[in-house]
């Protein structure tokens, strides 16, 4: 049997709850958006169902602890095919287990989602090095992004604690949806622009950023230049800690 959801982790941990509801044999939970029909094979949506995914969570947290949930959540966001089938066998382990079964590295499905909880790590750490924020005519600090995994939730803590008096928008281009903190509210809410152009966009153009933020950069242009040392170029080395596909968000590439 193949249950669908709406694509959300609290979807993801419902359609689970209603597996062990209804003592049904899963093979497979898939986004609704990208189920595709399967001859002889049919698949049973799942509506989300917060009471029911925090029910879950409660369990997972009794036995595992509390630092499942962001865990698990951190590894469903990297949305890699097949992560649901990894997070439905963890929880039927966990269920039955009283110790924590993320630290069992004899099973290879456990070690999967190891990976995907570091992989996102670096991508999340990454984010905070290399987000580079653009000033509006209104004040907003703009900085766009693009990275692999869906890591946006994950960014609103740092970067409200780094810049709290400062309003600011991270914007996911390939995601099409972003996070806007409010100084006022002091509270981070996600939203999504009407622009229909936004997902091809790398940088803002000159028109929306506020007269003294191309002198800025300029200025940071002027300054990287002056303290590179063509001698002691490393590209390599560079490569390693700033690679290419981040150049994007990089003022001084």
């Amino acid at each position: 049997m193949t249950f669908t959801y709406d694509g959300t982790f609290p979807g993801l941990l419902s359609a689970i709850f209603e597996a062990y509801r209804l003592r049904a044999d899963v093979d497979d939970i898939v986004a609704e958006e990208v189920y595709q029909q399967q001859l002889f094979s049919t698949a049973t949506f799942v509506p989300t169902n917060e009471a029911h995914a925090r029910r879950v969570g409660t369990g997972l947290q009794k036995r595992a602890g509390t630092g499942v949930m962001q865990w698990l959540r951190r590894a469903f966001l990297t949305e890699q095919p097949g992560t649901e089938r990894l997070i439905l066998h963890f929880v039927r382990r966990q269920m039955e287990s009283s110790e924590d079964v993320r630290q069992d590295a004899g099973d290879e499905k456990v070690r999967r989602l190891q990976r995907l909880d570091q992989q996102m790590g670096r991508e999340v750490h990454r984010m905070h090095a290399f987000v580079r924020f653009q000033e509006t005519p209104d004040g907003l600090y703009v900085a766009l992004i693009d990275p692999d995994f869906n890591c946006l939730p994950l960014l609103g803590d740092h970067f409200a604690a780094r810049y709290p008096a400062m309003e600011w928008l991270i914007y996911d281009t390939r995601r099409h949806y972003g996070l806007h903190w409010n100084t006022d509210q002091k509270k981070a809410s996600y939203i999504t622009l009407t622009t229909s152009h936004d997902g091809h966009l790398r940088q803002l153009s000159a028109d929306m950023l506020a007269a003294a933020e191309s002198d800025y950069q300029d200025l940071w242009k002027i300054y990287f230049k002056a303290v590179d040392i063509p001698e002691r170029k490393n590209m390599q080395l560079h490569l390693q800690h700033v690679p290419k596909r981040y150049w994007r968000y990089l003022t001084e590439k």
